[in-house]
């Protein structure tokens, strides 16, 4: 059994598509990226490298016309969605905080 709460059902998110979080991390309320491939899900720290600015266009918007990047809506850096990291950008070569998780019973939960 997992001590963390669930923190989305899986079905929530829709396949290939991203939703944002909030979730408690050491004590802090933490804002979260969560992008769906199928059945699994990418969580990281909403904030990027470059200047810690949130990543969204509007709230929960994380991803790129082809749904296959995840965008920083200040500045266009373009992040992989597997592994977070920055492929076009001011802070190319640096990459999203990955926050890990599992899939449980449907759930989304911090692990």
């Amino acid at each position: 059994m997992f001590k963390s709460k669930c923190l989305i059902k899986l079905e929530q998110i829709p396949d290939g598509d991203s939703t944002g979080l909030i979730a408690k991390i050491k004590g802090q309320n933490t804002a979260l990226i969560a992008v769906r491939q199928g059945e699994s899900v990418f969580l990281y720290v909403n904030t990027c490298p470059h200047i810690g600015a949130p990543l969204d266009f509007e709230p929960g918007r994380f991803l790129n016309l082809g749904k296959d990047l995840i965008q920083c809506a200040l500045h266009g850096a373009l992040f992989t969605i597997d592994t977070g990291n920055c492929v076009d950008g001011p802070c190319k070569g640096k990459h999203l905080t990955s926050v890990p998780c599992v899939i449980k019973k449907g759930g989304v939960y911090l692990s």
